[in-house]
């Protein structure tokens, strides 16, 4: 059984996006079996939670091999993870561990940064900000609390028709064959790309497209393990929306300064439903293959 670490960068706090905001993804991971029926993947969803030292006590035992796949939600302000907790992951990872990397608006999450060579993957507004500075711009200007990176998908509830680049990544594939076509939308997402002294080792996979000015930007990339990528494969992700209980399921509720109109097109889709629990499978079997 593969073991799974779903886990957040702030300590558990009632009104923020603590773990239990995820625990559709938890339920969903834990409900998929094998050809014997029996579970496939052990999964901790965790809140931080430091030692005497300030480290995070699950990244540390992450770093010791206690996991096969760290799922890493950044929702922190505060650049939350300590050196310690980065050197553990980098062992992790050289270890041959599977690190999803996902965050949300603005500099919301820009402590991935610190993680060695995948970090870069991800682009904040003061964080290793996007290269064309064209794109450095306000794109939801609905929340004008909320500054770039912020592509407007949709609205929390609603799904974003996504765009599947060729060649057809195994991370964005139907059970059928067919490319995925939707993801849950969010009125201000991140940015990801190709940290480009990986190469061939690293690529965008799936763009979404604003709903506002009409630009594309990139939602998934996918990293193959090895040597030069610092081991064990990795996803960036543009935003932990993707994931979320609210953008599943607009009943299960937000924060309370989650305040944007809400949309219901998850619950009107099938499809949107089924594709975005294909996704979070595509990516935790994808990881496992490579643990064997």
């Amino acid at each position: 059984m593969h073991r799974i670490l779903l886990k957040t960068t702030i300590p558990f706090t009632e009104d923020d996006w603590h773990i239990g905001r995820f625990s559709l993804l938890r339920q969903h991971l834990q409900s998929l079996t094998g050809a014997d029926g029996s579970p496939v993947y052990e999964v901790d969803a965790r809140d931080r939670v430091e030692d005497a030292a300030g480290d995070d006590r699950n990244l540390q035992a992450a770093g010791e091999r206690a996991y096969d796949q760290v799922w890493l939600i950044g929702t922190d302000s505060t650049g939350a993870l300590t050196r310690r907790d980065v050197d553990a992951l980098t062992r992790f990872r050289r270890s041959g561990g599977a690190l999803l990397l996902t965050r949300d608006h603005q500099d919301l999450g820009s402590c991935l940064c610190t993680i060695p060579v995948v970090g870069q993957a991800q682009h904040f507004h003061q964080a290793n900000p996007e290269s064309d500075r064209a794109r450095c711009c306000v794109d939801d200007t609905e929340s004008v609390h909320i500054s770039w990176p912020n592509y407007h998908s949709g609205r929390n509830g609603d799904a974003q028709r996504i765009s599947v680049v060729e060649p057809l990544h195994p991370l964005m594939e139907r059970v059928a064959g067919d490319p995925l076509e939707w993801l849950p939308a969010h009125p201000h997402e991140g940015v990801v790309s190709a940290p480009g002294d990986l190469g061939g080792l690293a690529r965008v996979i799936a763009r979404g497209r604003s709903a506002t000015t009409g630009i594309a930007f990139n939602l998934v990339v996918a990293i193959e393990g090895g040597d030069q990528s610092g081991g064990g494969r990795a996803v960036a992700d543009s935003s932990f929306h993707h994931f979320c209980d609210c953008n599943w399921d607009p009943a299960a509720g937000a924060p309370s300064f989650v305040n944007e109109p809400w949309g219901d097109g998850m619950q009107r889709s099938p499809d949107a439903q089924a594709d975005v629990r294909r996704y979070v499978e595509n990516i935790a079997a994808w990881f496992a293959a490579s643990r064997g």
